[in-house]
């Protein structure tokens, strides 16, 4: 604004007062200084170009909505919710973002959907948090996956979550992985089994852990023998995502593993409309980006400092794009 004496300034600040934190109307305001409405427009615009009026978008809580607007942007994401979290510990996270998740589920999910869900820590800490669902069926997506001293699982996940939703439970009782790929393939035909991987195809939205294939980053890799580890790393795998192994470019890998595996495919989870990735840990940005390239994540929950590295990340490769940075096109539902 160029300079004006002390009764412009007032003039100025005086309108603008009016208009931002009064709730007056432009003709209001014109007819109570005597000046025209495009004067008073030509005043209000004065005050934000100066800097005598500052227009910030805040929140008082815990998400941040810039970096979750940066975030979503910079991966293409359908929705992006960062939460300012300045604890790190695994714990406090897994609570901050499990709030963050059942906030966002109460809000998107509605009473049409059907809701699939694979069993991760982050998962089952959003299910305890979450108090209010749209009535929807709830489809079990992974078999369970036994960890020393824990007592929730992928059956105990979907039965909480339908109780609070009020909607019919999917479930079944079956390892995520077996010894050989003949029981897999008998586990699969059980009724219960079946019923619930008839449903898949049904799914709309869908919640999910993002693991790095490194030791505590991944339920799956913790629970893999040593040698079939080193193999896996061997063979290019970075990320897991309810049980898919998935390399940098988020390229499914086919194993000795994946034949073992009872639970959803990778074209199966690709051809549900929202699968939202709960992830939390600076060291996943690969893990994060491969299951975003590779169009098994849609949205993201997660917190600044993972999100600023995964920004930056995505600049950085801004100059030379993966091959498929947004969900490729749905398939048909078999």
């Amino acid at each position: 604004m160029a300079t004006e004496g002390p009764a412009q300034l007032v003039l100025t600040a005086s309108v603008a007062r009016r208009y931002y934190l009064d709730g007056r109307s432009k003709v209001e305001i014109a007819e109570e200084f005597a000046l025209s409405r495009f004067k008073v427009a030509r005043l209000l615009e004065d005050a934000r170009s100066s800097g005598l009026v500052r227009i910030e978008i805040v929140h008082p809580g815990v998400v941040d909505v810039d970096l979750s607007g940066r975030l979503m942007d910079a991966l293409g994401l359908q929705h992006c919710i960062v939460t300012d979290t300045p604890d790190e510990h695994p714990a406090t996270l897994r609570d901050h973002l499990g709030a963050a998740a059942a906030d966002l589920l109460t809000e998107i999910v509605e009473p049409d959907d059907v809701l699939g869900l694979s069993w991760s820590r982050s998962v089952s800490a959003m299910a305890t948090l979450l108090r209010r669902l749209a009535p929807v069926p709830v489809v079990q997506l992974t078999g369970a996956l036994a960890r020393p001293g824990a007592d929730d699982s992928s059956i105990e996940l979907v039965r909480e979550v339908a109780r609070t939703a009020g909607g019919p439970a999917y479930f079944f009782y079956a390892p995520m992985a077996v010894p050989d790929a003949a029981t897999a393939r008998a586990l699969r035909q059980q009724p219960e089994v079946a019923r619930a991987f008839s449903l898949i195809g049904s799914v709309t939205k869908a919640v999910v852990g993002v693991g790095a294939w490194e030791p505590e980053q991944s339920t799956l890799y913790d629970a893999a023998a040593e040698g079939e580890r080193a193999q896996l790393t061997k063979l290019g795998v970075c990320a897991e995502v309810s049980g898919l192994l998935l390399d940098a470019d988020g390229e499914p890998i086919a194993t000795d593993l994946t034949e073992r595996m009872i639970g959803i495919t990778a074209d199966q989870m690709r051809a549900v409309p929202e699968v939202i990735g709960i992830v939390y840990g600076p060291t996943k940005v690969r893990a994060v980006l491969a299951a975003v390239r590779g169009g098994l994540v849609d949205s993201l929950v997660t917190h600044s400092t993972l999100a600023t590295a995964l920004v930056a990340q995505a600049q950085l490769e801004q100059a030379r794009p993966p091959a498929r940075r947004r969900k490729p096109q749905r398939r048909a539902a078999p």
